[in-house]
């Protein structure tokens, strides 16, 4: 049978780099490993990433899993064509909610002799998670917000990533809130970035879900209104310049323009995420809320005349306002490194509304 370990929490969790982790050592273990991803768009800087790794990647766009569960299935059978995957790794779009009464549950229902399911594991990013469990601001809506609680609750593990980045005080402070306000659940702290207490997540996904016995209650107009609060944004574009640039400067100097005119116009990011790549070099920056520092989160240390870029970007924004900001920085960029730009696809859209394929309702 194939594990199938499903990793939810919302934008900027560092989820994307925590599969990578994951993949590595399962394959360590001499595992096949396959990775689905998913977005509400195609053009999703996490697939390139995870692929010039060298993972067999399928992404489902357009949708998320739970409004496309043929597509999900899909997407798991097709590896099966080349190589039968020993553990499918899915990543599902940051926004979602009330995965096991859409994903997990209708699996089991229909293709359980195929699957074992690890516990359904939510990973944390601490900047918003502390805010937001204290009872301050998070720059999101209350909708927003309903979506984040609804995503712990759900929850039958919980991952706090990041924690390289957090001092003792704000790691003992979460798992606190964690405890008092969603009792129950494993709580494992780790760092995706450095690989602190990977093993220890590794070894708890070997086990089985637990069984449920009955599927939370989710309002569906909330959680749809909590969606269309976010702007979405995917591009792809390409920089052609007479001279070198370094790409991740230029990687880093893009994250840190478009974060400024955010911060101009009081948009409070969730995800913004930038992939340039070339023939010689990858290079990834990351922001992950208004408050913490743009981070290189993979290097190059290239220099190039040329290269594609992707640009993921999830604000409180209305998407008529953030398309132009992201199209601005853009050719501004260009200028500074005198190179051509070539736009080929941008979109901004607000998601629609969550309509499940299956929806299982139990107790």
């Amino acid at each position: 049978m194939t594990r199938f370990i499903m990793l939810g929490g919302f934008l900027g969790a560092g989820k994307t780099t925590l599969i990578s982790k994951l993949a590595r050592r399962f394959q360590a273990d001499g595992k096949h490993v396959c990775v689905v991803t998913n977005d509400q768009a195609a053009g999703l800087v996490d697939t390139e990433l995870l692929k010039s790794e060298g993972l067999d990647v399928n992404e489902v766009a357009g949708s998320c899993f739970c409004c496309n569960f043929t597509g999900l299935a899909d997407a798991m059978a097709e590896f099966d064509t080349r190589q039968r995957p020993d553990v499918i790794l899915a990543e599902p779009v940051g926004s979602c909610t009330d995965l096991i009464a859409t994903i997990a549950m209708p699996m089991m229902e229909r293709m359980g002799e195929r699957f074992v399911h690890s516990p359904y594991a939510v990973v944390l990013k601490p900047s918003h998670t502390l805010r937001i469990l204290s009872g301050g601001k998070a720059g999101f809506s209350p909708q927003a917000e309903y979506i984040f609680r609804k995503q712990l609750e759900e929850s039958e593990m919980i991952v706090v990533n990041r924690i390289d980045e957090l001092t003792e005080e704000q790691i003992a402070s979460l798992k606190t809130y964690l405890d008092e306000q969603y009792p129950g659940r494993r709580v494992i702290c780790v760092s995706a970035r450095t690989g602190e207490n990977v093993e220890e997540l590794h070894e708890a996904l070997l086990t089985t879900a637990s069984p449920r016995e009955s599927m939370m209650e989710v309002d569906y107009d909330v959680y749809a209104e909590g969606e269309a609060e976010l702007g979405w944004l995917n591009a792809t574009v390409e920089f052609a310049a007479g001279q070198e640039f370094s790409l991740d400067d230029l990687t880093v100097q893009t994250v840190n323009a478009i974060r400024q005119q955010l911060a101009d116009v009081d948009a409070e990011p969730a995800h913004l995420k930038i992939l340039c790549s070339s023939t010689n070099g990858v290079s990834v920056a990351n922001l992950v809320s208004s408050d913490t520092d743009t981070m290189l989160s993979v290097a190059s240390g290239v220099s190039v005349t040329q290269t594609k870029m992707i640009v993921n970007a999830r604000v409180c924004l209305a998407p008529e306002s953030l398309q132009p900001i992201v199209a601005a920085v853009l050719e501004k960029i260009a200028e500074g490194v005198s190179a051509e730009l070539k736009i080929e696809q941008i979109e901004a859209f607000r998601p629609g509304r969550p309509e499940p394929t299956y929806r299982v309702a139990l107790g």
